[in-house]
């Protein structure tokens, strides 16, 4: 696969020429951004994949949900739906897109919509807002957000990443230099600390940016609708893990560790579950999946013995120094319109 990949380096040139343009545009002020009124903060990556986009998004809202009305923006990835919609709990998955609606399920409190026109999106939320949360908008330049975190797995950083389709950058990595923060995801438990050290000073030294450094942290509770189990309850029984995401391994190696005894289904990121791959679920006596999966899952299978396990961003150092940023923007910008 990667002898593959490398022979459409030329198609990469090609993608390359075509992007570094439409950056030029917007750098240059041909084409415009639009700023806005009210905190508007973007979190995204310059690759495709999970790099912890609605863990980063989820540790927001809970950092800023207390003290203001956050409103969460996302386009809701593979939806029925089209146009503005503001999501609600009694939604599916397949109307708004399994983040969204895990958003909303998680913190009823908060507005979240779906909309693939950013600028449509944010003008229909400011008078529900106090601060807006645009998942998944580092390439949407027509949206000039406030505070913008661009986001790098610690496995796979954007600094070693190629163009597409040779490689999996969705354009430049000159673009990093947009980002107001970089934030290192899914830093392993088991790794040389000097490798992450040696990481966090390339990418400071190649964005002249703030660098931070996390984790994926996992609960020790399993749950669903009806109730929670503690992680526990998985190591005398066999189960079925099922994954429609773009890296599992840090899951499998999690529940490993655990001492699990499991076997995996594994899916692509954002899989839409065929009937006969239903059928398969339902004939396994305990079924364990991720969060994301199970917002697709819930309404399709009719099994008690359905678990899903949370994950959240862990900080492994100087978090308080990220917070402050965060609330230092959006009260300086509160304080200024005062």
């Amino acid at each position: 696969m990667a002898q593959l990949r490398k022979m459409l380096t030329p198609f990469s040139m090609i993608y390359h020429g075509v992007t570094a343009a439409r950056n030029l545009l917007y750098d240059k002020g041909v084409f415009t951004s639009e700023a806005y009124d009210i905190p508007v903060i973007c979190v995204g990556n310059l690759t495709v994949g999970g790099t912890g986009k609605s863990p980063m998004i989820e540790y927001l809202i809970r950092l800023l949900k207390d003290d203001f009305k956050v409103a969460v923006l996302s386009r809701g990835y593979k939806r029925s739906t089209s146009g503005f919609l503001y999501v609600e709990s009694s939604h599916t998955s397949k109307e708004v897109g399994d983040e969204p609606l895990q958003f909303k399920t998680k913190y009823p409190g908060i507005t979240v919509a779906v909309c693939a026109d950013r600028r449509e999106g944010i003008e229909k939320l400011k008078p529900k807002a106090e601060v807006i949360l645009l998942d998944d908008a580092f390439q949407h330049r027509r949206v000039k957000a406030g505070y913008t975190i661009l986001l790098t797995t610690f496995e796979q950083p954007f600094l070693d990443d190629q163009l597409l389709p040779a490689g999996d950058l969705r354009e430049s990595k000159a673009g990093a230099k947009r980002a107001d923060a970089v934030v290192i995801t899914k830093i392993p438990e088991k790794v040389a600390h000097a490798k992450v050290q040696e990481l966090e000073f390339r990418l400071r030294e190649f964005t002249g940016k703030s660098v931070y450094k996390t984790k994926i942290a996992y609960g020790r509770l399993i749950k669903n609708d009806a109730g929670a189990e503690s992680i526990d309850y998985l190591k005398d029984k066999p189960f079925t893990l099922v994954t429609g995401i773009a890296n599992p391994e840090p899951l499998v190696n999690f529940l490993r560790d655990e001492g699990c005894n499991f076997d995996l289904q594994r899916y692509p990121d954002h899989h839409e579950f065929t009937s006969a791959q239903i059928n398969l679920i339902e004939k396994r006596e305990l079924v364990i999946t991720t969060e994301k999966d199970y917002m697709r899952l819930r309404d399709k299978i009719n099994k008690k013995a359905l678990y899903y396990l949370p994950i959240e961003t862990a900080f492994l150092d100087r978090e308080g120094y990220f917070e402050s940023e965060i609330l230092d923007f959006v009260h300086t910008y509160w304080n200024k319109i005062v």
